[in-house]
């Protein structure tokens, strides 16, 4: 291992941060670093639970006069969302994150950092290496694959964990206690192809969007950042009015929740329309460059003639891709009356991919109000009747409801006025954390979720401020001494 976190405080949480990141742990492939964690809690002979769906459970006792105290689960979980900038020669299978320090941040070098959440299992790591913190019975769980539909927690067994209150490290502002959270749910809606043979006459094109900022699909909805996938739709839509256009495949995005920053789609043409197609990229370039000046300012449209197109889409298929593209919702789709400033409900479209045999199109529909998730996917089966596709809804999880009698959210503000000599912020957030299934998992328990800053989640920007990391960790620390 490099090292690169050497000498950055608290000196545990770095270098079992820095020892996470060089182990493969996108969603899916998380096997090593379960096992990992498994010899971690061994070797410092804890009892160390490894379920079959790879999730890990590691309890150590009260340290002496807690032995009696509440147990506290520190929950978090060990997959991360994987991202790169388009021309990186990286492998998320194999490589390890290229970090470095700068100043008060940690970055990568062109890659997601996976502080989201692997810093919430180095604290978790830190704290059971421990031998001079003071704190009650613990449990670590760290779960699998949060990021793609939250299978771990889904499938924790709740016969391997019992406790009285339950931390969890996924938030991502340090100032913040959050004590409710939006519920979710993965919509996929799939277009049959009928496919046809080209027309020898036509040239080949690919429009592609890039230089988008992207970002997290629930924490950065309401930042008005643009949508690859649905300004593909709009041009699209565009080229078709104007002239003879075969479409041959459409693509676009990299995770369901992150909001996508790149998309195409591969066309044909008559080469009297050349000129025209140019006109029609360039004055979009214009149009979105203005529409989204500030919120996402780099946004580039691409125009590549290519060869090797031998089949496009039927004239219905074309149609009806098209009209998915313009009609599915995009964005916050109602803000909260209750808590200000907060998203309610919202949908990102996060990937598009063209198959052998249909089109897919993946969205993660988000409302912290039950009804209001389910309007959105029925609105988005409203367009699916319309143009003859299918909808499925995969990995539906329920939302954290705040509750009003909370003795950890208490002692947590209480602790904070102390060490900071100010309230601390208790807020809900717009983003799936793991506590919705929790609750239903282990009952009626006492739960908040914290974290230090970090900043562009789910994007090849993403950072972790060290001196948050610092603040929160000795925070959370202090609670736990308080807790007998």
């Amino acid at each position: 291992m490099k090292n690169v976190l050497g000498g950055l405080k608290p000196e545990a949480v770095f270098r079992n941060f820095e020892s996470l990141t060089q182990i493969p742990r996108e969603s899916g492939n998380e096997k090593g670093v379960s096992d990992y964690l498994v010899k971690f809690g061994e070797k410092l002979g804890l009892d160390v639970i490894q379920e079959e769906c790879l999730n890990v459970i590691i309890k150590k006792p009260g340290t002496k006069g807690y032995e009696h105290a509440p147990t506290v689960i520190l929950q978090g979980h060990m997959d991360m969302v994987c991202v790169k900038k388009e021309d990186l020669d990286f492998d998320f299978t194999k490589d390890p994150i290229p970090l470095m320090v700068d100043g008060d941040m940690i970055r990568t070098k062109g890659t997601t950092l996976g502080a989201d959440n692997g810093i919430a299992v180095a604290m978790a790591m830190a704290i059971l290496e421990s031998n001079e913190l003071a704190h009650p019975p613990i449990v670590a769980l760290i779960t699998v694959a949060e990021e793609t539909g939250m299978d771990g927690v889904l499938n924790l067994n709740p016969e391997n964990i019992a406790g009285d209150i339950l931390i969890n490290i996924d938030s991502e502002e340090e100032e913040t206690i959050l004590s409710s959270c939006a519920g979710g749910v993965n919509n996929i809606v799939r277009l049959p192809i009928t496919w046809k043979m080209t027309d020898g006459d036509k040239e080949g094109y690919k429009i592609a969007i890039k230089g988008l900022l992207g970002g997290h699909s629930g924490m950065e909805i309401n930042k008005n950042r643009a949508s690859a996938i649905k300004l593909l739709g709009r041009i699209l839509r565009e080229i078709d009015k104007k002239m003879d256009m075969d479409l041959a495949s459409v693509s676009g995005g990299e995770k369901m929740n992150a909001i996508p920053k790149m998309a195409e789609g591969k066309l044909l043409i008559s080469k009297e329309n050349i000129r025209e197609l140019e006109s029609i990229i360039k004055t979009y370039q214009q149009i979105l460059s203005h529409e989204f000046q500030i919120s996402d300012p780099r946004i580039e449209i691409q125009l590549e003639k290519i060869n090797g197109i031998d089949q496009v889409f039927d004239d219905e298929t074309k149609k009806a891709c098209i009209d998915i593209l313009r009609l599915l919702p995009f964005g916050v789709q109602t803000m909260s009356a209750a808590i200000d400033g907060l998203v309610e409900s919202s949908n990102n479209i996060g990937v598009l991919v063209t198959k052998e045999e249909e089109i897919e199109f993946s969205s993660a529909v988000r409302s912290s109000v039950k009804s209001l998730k389910n309007e959105i996917n029925d609105r988005i089966q409203n367009v699916c009747d319309l143009v003859g596709a299918k909808m499925v809804l995969v990995a539906d999880y329920p939302a954290w409801e705040y509750k009003s009698n909370s003795p950890i959210r208490d002692l947590m503000g209480k602790v904070y006025k102390e060490k900071y000599g100010e309230e601390v912020k208790i807020d809900a957030i717009h983003a799936g954390l793991e506590c919705g299934f929790l609750k239903e998992k282990l009952g009626d328990i006492d739960m908040v979720s914290l974290g230090p800053n970090m900043y562009d989640v789910h994007t090849q920007n993403e950072h972790l401020s060290i001196s948050s990391t610092k603040r929160v960790f000795e925070f959370l620390c202090e609670v736990l001494k308080r807790i007998k």
